[in-house]
């Protein structure tokens, strides 16, 4: 198979995927389950065989694939990628087979189908490729705008009770976005056809462009809002806790960990380069929503009682983080905000998926009905320990790393910005500790009342005077049972990627360097490296 081949077929195998086991019979639910595990392990072995073929030290775009779409209008199904896409290409790879497994009971329990949820998480997979592999712009706006179909239905096809609201609410701000963003898409091929004489979408014809400063501004905008919403900044937010709340875990997963990255991939891929000079003259604009959203997130986070919506505000808050690497225009921090989009659906993933285990077992998100999990499920107890750990960027863990190249990639050039984000991590350690302490240890309450655990003293009036002591009624008792072999080996590959890359981020490194060097010289920045 030629590397070329390989992003076709990563986009094209899921996508068949997604028809056969959609085609299968209903009660052929466990070969679907089968089926969309096999598909989805060999999208990841595609990956990595991109991964060997691509040279890090070569062209930017390399792997690439060109064929005649809509000559009338110059577009091309047109397919590349450089190291920025092709580890998002790598992070899909791994999520998506363990979503699959992660899923595997908790997709019988929906009210539609297994074999439907099963179906439309591969098509999201087709989509998502797309997304960060296309090199034609009105290709990627397409991939854009698609993906929102599946997200759509499992939100509220296999959500939670207010899945509905959820789904429309995600619907229409990215349908919003997108509009905004097509109407830019436009402007730009127009501009394309005046100064070359016929139109194109191809995205190196485009970076070669001479675009009026004026003309940027307003480009720059239409890109700007689409992927400001999907990431989402604040205060374009709003949909992100609803949805993440909402979700079936595995759509949670692949909406934080994959798809809102599609905003801040955005930025670099296509903000930065196409209008420089319009993104020089907003960038201090998007680091005062930047700053604004680490620490209004942040707090927000720390007033949550429901997990998931906690787990969806600290989402916001990284995505901060991220926007202030990028617009800091140093190759150091838009190198540790590429590696910050790759750690962040690791780490955020892991997190997602031991909560959505959680639940599971007590039925319930609220933090206030767990505690004491720890004594009776130590293994899961020690999966969340270093999902939570991870999320607040521990020393040692893989957003440390991130988030270091981060701040001391942005403090030469955007001090004052740094110095308040860096607050942010003061609260990350708030909102993760204090979610672990009350959901791990302390007594036993609420619906995870052990069933051995002996029940409470009640003081009773006993005869003459005396005080006895009488069982209270045991309340929402249920013996907490611990990780069993799947869900060992779904959370397994994410704690080894959480150290690994913790300790040795720098094959990562090696793939993201160059392409953010090129970014920042296309913007006019410095393009320094990040051996310091």
């Amino acid at each position: 198979m030629s590397a070329s081949f390989s992003l076709v077929a990563m986009i094209a195998l899921p996508a068949i995927g997604a028809a056969v086991v959609a085609a299968l019979p209903r009660e052929r639910s466990l070969l679907a389950k089968q089926v969309a595990l096999g598909v989805s392990l060999a999208a990841l072995l595609l990956a990595v065989l991109a991964t060997i073929a691509f040279d890090a030290g070569g062209e930017r775009f390399q792997l690439t694939t060109s064929v005649s779409w809509i000559p009338d209008f110059g577009a091309d199904f047109a397919l590349g990628v450089d190291g920025i896409a092709l580890v998002m290409l790598l992070l899909i790879g791994v999520l998506v087979p363990l979503v699959v497994a992660a899923s595997w009971h908790e997709a019988d329990t929906a009210p539609r189908p297994p074999r439907v949820f099963f179906a439309w998480l591969l098509l999201l997979e087709a989509m998502m490729v797309g997304v960060f592999a296309a090199t034609d712009v009105l290709l990627f706006y397409v991939f854009f705008e698609a993906m929102l179909v599946p997200m759509y239905f499992l939100i509220g096809s296999f959500g939670g009770p207010r899945r509905q609201y959820a789904a429309v609410k995600f619907f229409l701000y990215s349908l919003l976005g997108g509009l905004v963003m097509l109407a830019a898409v436009i402007g730009l091929y127009v501009v394309s056809t005046s100064q070359l004489g016929e139109g194109t979408f191809a995205f190196d014809a485009l970076r070669q462009l001479d675009i009026d400063p004026g003309v940027q501004k307003l480009l720059f905008l239409g890109f700007f809002v689409a992927f400001a919403i999907k990431a989402p900044l604040v205060p374009l937010h709003t949909w992100l806790p609803d949805s993440g709340a909402e979700a079936p875990i595995g759509g949670a997963v692949l909406l934080v960990g994959v798809l809102d990255k599609v905003g801040t991939f955005g930025f670099l891929r296509y903000c930065l380069p196409l209008f420089p000079d319009a993104s020089r003259f907003f960038a201090p604009f998007v680091l005062v929503l930047a700053v604004i959203g680490v620490l209004y997130a942040a707090l927000l986070a720390m007033g949550q009682s429901d997990m998931k919506r906690l787990v969806s505000y600290t989402s916001i808050s990284h995505f901060g983080f991220i926007a202030l690497g990028i617009f800091a225009f140093t190759t150091e921090a838009g190198t540790g905000a590429v590696l910050y989009m790759v750690n962040h659906g690791i780490a955020t993933g892991l997190l997602f998926l031991v909560v959505g285990m959680l639940i599971a077992r007590g039925g319930s998100r609220e933090i206030g009905d767990y505690g004491g999990v720890a004594k009776h499920a130590p293994k899961l107890a020690g999966a969340f320990l270093v999902a939570g750990l991870a999320s607040l960027a521990l020393p040692g863990t893989n957003s440390f790393v991130s988030e270091f190249l981060v701040l001391i990639g942005s403090f030469p050039e955007r001090p004052v910005f740094t110095i308040v984000a860096t607050v942010g991590i003061i609260l990350a350690a708030l909102y993760i500790l204090l979610m672990y302490q009350r959901t791990m240890h302390g007594p036993a309450r609420g619906v995870l009342l052990a069933a051995d655990e002996p029940p409470e003293p009640t003081p009773v009036a006993g005869g003459g005077g005396a005080t006895a002591v009488a069982a209270a009624p045991a309340r929402g008792v249920l013996r907490v049972r611990d990780l069993d072999r799947r869900e060992l080996a779904v959370v397994a590959p994410l704690i080894a990627l959480v150290i690994g890359l913790g300790v040795f981020p720098q094959p990562l490194l090696n793939l993201i360097e160059p392409a953010v060097s090129a970014t920042m010289s296309d913007v006019g920045a410095d393009s320094g490296g990040t051996d310091r």
